[in-house]
């Protein structure tokens, strides 16, 4: 990258300033070892959610909460955001993270579990917005069970779609890097959406199922 864009890169990550809630979600993911959205990616969600009017959301991966705050804003006062996450601990933080921002325990369902158990239980085109941030050996059933979930006109959203500046290099082969390059493929040829990867952040993967 060349320190021109290198610098727009910093500039855009920084455009919006994180508060002090988000900041201490962001501290509680350091301390349990969870890596949350960078800021560009969160407001990114948090705009995507505006945009769809995103009444039910699904989140795969609570980690500490960040993500989540960054739905929750952009989402109605009514909006419902169930989110999944096999580590009870990083609920836990999440939640936290909910109190302090003072989101009603109505608005939020905590799911522990794994993902693939808990995903296919859900309700076939029922959700506005399906945000992918889990383990990333599961990101192709993750985003297989994301298409389902979604109504016509929903949104998809898939972080670390980049994955360290290391998917752009053909010469990276390792196994998480193939996995999220192959993702990209699956995503790109599915005639049911309609795609777009935004270098925010660490990548975010964006699609809208026609």
């Amino acid at each position: 990258m060349s320190t021109d864009k290198a610098q727009s890169w910093v500039y855009c990550e920084e455009f919006l300033q994180e508060d002090d809630i988000v900041l201490r979600a962001r501290e509680r993911a350091a301390q349990l070892g969870c890596t949350p959205v960078l800021p560009g990616s969160g407001a990114a969600l948090s705009v995507l959610a505006a945009a769809v009017a995103a009444r039910a959301v699904v989140e795969i991966g609570t980690g500490a909460g960040v993500g989540s705050l960054y739905l929750l804003r952009g989402m109605p006062a009514d909006g419902v955001l169930t989110t999944i996450d096999l580590e009870v601990e990083h609920q836990r933080a999440a939640k936290e993270a909910f109190v302090e921002e003072r989101v009603k325990p109505t608005r939020t369902r905590t799911i522990s579990g794994r993902a693939l158990d808990v995903v296919p239980r859900l309700t076939d085109g029922g959700y506005d917005l399906v945000f992918v941030d889990a383990d990333k050996e599961n990101y192709p059933g993750y985003v297989e069970q994301a298409v389902r979930l979604l109504r016509p006109g929903g949104v998809l959203a898939v972080d670390n779609a980049l994955w360290h500046d290391r998917v752009a290099d053909p010469a990276r082969r390792d196994e998480t890097t193939t996995t999220i390059r192959e993702v990209g493929r699956i995503v790109r040829a599915d005639d049911r959406l309609l795609p777009a990867l935004l270098p925010t952040g660490d990548g975010l993967l964006v699609a809208v199922k026609r």
